[in-house]
């Protein structure tokens, strides 16, 4: 069985050359990923006790980025101080990566793989599922793999969008067809899934869901900020026990 949608990694495979380029198609990312680093930063230093102060604040984590694509989260959290790996299903992916710490001085593992082949021989403080569950295929086995890699009372974050009204709006007919913030067929509404579409599973693979916070867009502002609103962007942070 594999959790690789061939479709989906042939998709972003061939926009690989874009992913640093912060006016390119991935523009909507480099928006995004402010947000998203600090709230890793301020989940990961509370769960672990560790003094976000500190010039490498994550230096004692050992971080799994699963779909990092071109780097995008990998980098930061490399600079936070944190050991980390990378893998993606697309090979090309994982070559822009590479070039791209390269260039930054940076040293993150980067593999080609996917978490069900078992070729990631560690377990991990902290896993990182962003904006991949929506991509892939047989979501148990995957959320099943990626909790093997984490190690006991580590912590996985789980962002993705939800699967509504609003979502189909605002995420699929203005992201892709008004704005074209993002090529057309980015994101299959139907492969959306709803925050208890998640939660449910948890049980079955020892984890145990410790916040759901959603993520709003400022149109006016051009920026990000979390809220108590899940209707379409969300993210979830577990704990494996």
């Amino acid at each position: 069985m594999t959790t690789i949608n061939k479709k989906e990694v042939q998709k972003f495979s061939e926009l690989a050359d874009e992913w640093w380029d912060a006016k390119g198609k991935f523009k909507p990312l480099h928006v995004f990923n402010p947000i998203r680093i600090k709230y890793i930063l301020d989940k990961c230093t509370s769960h672990f006790k560790l003094d976000k102060k500190e010039d490498k604040p994550l230096k004692s984590l050992n971080i799994l980025d699963i779909g990092c694509g071109g780097g995008l989260v990998s980098e930061p959290m490399s600079r936070l101080g944190a050991k980390v790996t990378g893998i993606d299903a697309s090979s090309r992916n994982i070559e822009i990566a590479k070039i791209h710490s390269k260039k930054s001085g940076l040293n993150i593992k980067y593999l080609n793989t996917s978490p069900e082949k078992k070729e990631i021989n560690e377990k991990f403080d902290v896993v990182l599922n962003l904006e991949v569950v929506e991509h892939v295929e047989n979501l148990d086995l995957f959320l099943k793999s990626t909790s093997e890699l984490l190690r006991k009372d580590g912590i996985m974050f789980i962002a993705t969008i939800n699967r509504t009204f609003e979502s189909y709006i605002k995420a699929i007919i203005g992201a892709e067809y008004i704005l074209r913030w993002l090529p057309i067929g980015t994101h299959d509404w139907q492969k959306f899934l709803k925050p208890e579409e998640i939660q449910q599973r948890f049980k079955n693979i020892n984890l145990n869901k410790l916040n759901l916070d959603g993520l709003k867009f400022n149109i006016l502002t051009n920026s990000w900020s979390l809220s108590s609103d899940c209707s379409v962007n969300y993210i979830i942070v577990a704990q494996k026990i």
